[in-house]
C-alpha cells in the first residue's frame, strides 16, 4: 500500500482531474476497464449506519487525493490522513435531508437510541460510514467514469473487489444497518449476504434513492405528496409496500 500512498502524494492533481491517471496508481488493468487507487481505505469502526454507493467517481477521488496530500504535507500521521480523506465521501444538501427523513420514518435512529438520523451526520461523527460497492475508482479504458456496465458481479475484477474490500467492511461492522444507494450496491450487499458474510436483516432495500431525480417518490414515501397528485412514473403501491416492509424489518432488529 505504501507505494500507492507515495504515488498519491506526488500526484499532479490538475492532470488527474483532466482524466490523466498515472500507472503508479493502477491497482488492476484490463482491456475494458481499470481500477485506480484513491484513499478510501478508512473504516469508521464505530459506525451504526453504512451508506453504500457504486464506486467513487473521478471528482470524488480527486478531492480525496487532494485531502490526503494536504494532510500528509501538514504532518498528519497516515491513519489520520486517510480518515480525513475519506470524509470527503460525505454528501450534503437535499440528498442528506431526504435520507435523514426516510431513515427517521422507518425507525433506524430509534434502533440505536437516537432521536433522529441527523445524529449520524453531525460534524466529526463516527456513527456513519460512507463506502462503495467498489471501494476504489473504476474507469473505463478511455478514463471515463464507470457507471455500472458491465455489471459489477459479472466482471471478475469487480466481483473480487466486492468479495475482498466490501467484505472486509462487512466483517468490521456487523452490527450496523446497511443502506444501498442504487441497484448495483444492493446487488453487492445481497451477494455478501448470500455468502454468509453480511446479515441480510441489516440491509435496508427499497428506500428511494435520495437524489433530486427521485423527488416525487421521496415525497410520497414520506407522506408529503398524496397519491392522487402523483405522476404516472411513480408506482404508489410499490412504495407503500417498501415503506411497510422496512418499518417491520427495522422493528424486528430491536435488541439485536
Amino acid at each position: 500500500m505504501q507505494s500507492y500512498i507515495d504515488a498519491a502524494r506526488q500526484l499532479d492533481l490538475a492532470a488527474y482531474r483532466r482524466g490523466v491517471t498515472p500507472p503508479e496508481l493502477t491497482l488492476s488493468d484490463g482491456r475494458d476497464l481499470f481500477v485506480s487507487y484513491a484513499p478510501f481505505d478508512h473504516i469508521a469502526r464505530k459506525a451504526e449506519l453504512v451508506l453504500v454507493g457504486l464506486t467513487p467517481g473521478r471528482t470524488q477521488a480527486a478531492n480525496a487525493l487532494e485531502a490526503l496530500q494536504g494532510q500528509l504535507n501538514a504532518g498528519r500521521d497516515l491513519e489520520g490522513a486517510l480518515a480525513a480523506a475519506k470524509s470527503t465521501a460525505s454528501f450534503s444538501g437535499s440528498m442528506r435531508s431526504s435520507l435523514i427523513a426516510m431513515l427517521d420514518l422507518v425507525g433506524v435512529p430509534q434502533k440505536f437510541g437516537r432521536a433522529s438520523a441527523a445524529a449520524f451526520f453531525e460534524a466529526g461523527s463516527p456513527l456513519v460510514h460512507f463506502t462503495s460497492m467498489l471501494r476504489y475508482p473504476v474507469y473505463l479504458a478511455g478514463g471515463t467514469n464507470y457507471s455500472g456496465a458491465p455489471a459489477p458481479l459479472s466482471h471478475p475484477v469487480l466481483r473480487k473487489m466486492v468479495e475482498t474490500h466490501l467484505a472486509e467492511e462487512a466483517a468490521a461492522l456487523p452490527s450496523a444497518i446497511w443502506v444501498p444507494l442504487g441497484g448495483h450496491a444492493e446487488a453487492g450487499l445481497q451477494h455478501l449476504a448470500q455468502a454468509g458474510r453480511l446479515d441480510p436483516a441489516r440491509i435496508l432495500t427499497g428506500l428511494p434513492h435520495p437524489s433530486g431525480a427521485n423527488a416525487e417518490r421521496i415525497a410520497y414515501f414520506l407522506g408529503r405528496k398524496p397519491r392522487a397528485a402523483l405522476s404516472a412514473k411513480t408506482n404508489p403501491g410499490r412504495i407503500d409496500a417498501a415503506r411497510e416492509r422496512l418499518q417491520r424489518q427495522v422493528a424486528a432488529l430491536a435488541g439485536r
